[in-house]
């Protein structure tokens, strides 16, 4: 699937030597040309996934939050869906692989509900987010939910134990104009 309306998809380039690679991952003047504005960039999590595992589709309650995601070791398929009833892109997802191979990353604006799926033994993914993490404004949608119908490349090993048993997107569905109607 394309890319939602206000994703960025970032390719670094890779410069191999005799002792590896060096890459730079993150650059906040390509990310302000691709109209990202990375200087609001105030946390950053990692996670570690084991192969099949998923975590997400999460989201955020409050206006949402921008993530810059990559992955620093491993692979994984990173999957965004666009919540923001306004958007040309909306219900819409899109999927990308992350990894330390191409360490290409992505920007999913606010308003995308965002998940993974470890495609190694491990994989750590690392999310810069816009805003300080409020876990009492986070949503997760069922990662399979049938609506969506999203094709997961491995049988789901598991799921994140703060994922608990969440909701189909049509239970939240109706609150999302709430949530991100005014963003695009």
């Amino acid at each position: 699937m394309g890319v939602l309306q206000g994703s960025v998809v970032f390719e670094p380039r890779l410069e191999e030597d005799p002792q590896g690679f060096v890459v730079c991952t993150f650059d906040a003047e390509v990310a302000l040309l691709a109209g990202v504005d990375c200087r609001d960039l105030v946390q950053e999590t990692r996670t570690r996934t084991c192969r099949g595992g998923v975590r997400g589709l999460h989201l955020r309650t409050d206006g949402g939050v921008g993530s810059l995601v990559n992955c620093v070791h491993g692979s994984v398929v990173d999957v965004a869906v666009d919540l923001r009833p306004t958007s040309p892109t909306y219900r819409l997802w899109m999927t990308v692989v992350l990894d330390d191979v191409e360490h290409r990353s992505v920007w999913l604006p606010a308003g995308l509900a965002h998940g993974y799926q470890a495609l190694t033994d491990t994989a750590d993914v690392s999310c810069r987010i816009n805003r300080i993490h409020r876990p009492e404004y986070v949503v997760t949608i069922r990662h399979d939910d049938p609506e969506l119908a999203i094709p997961w490349p491995l049988p789901v090993a598991g799921v994140s134990g703060s994922d608990g048993e969440p909701p189909e997107l049509a239970v939240i569905e109706p609150m999302l104009g709430e949530w991100f109607g005014a963003l695009l």
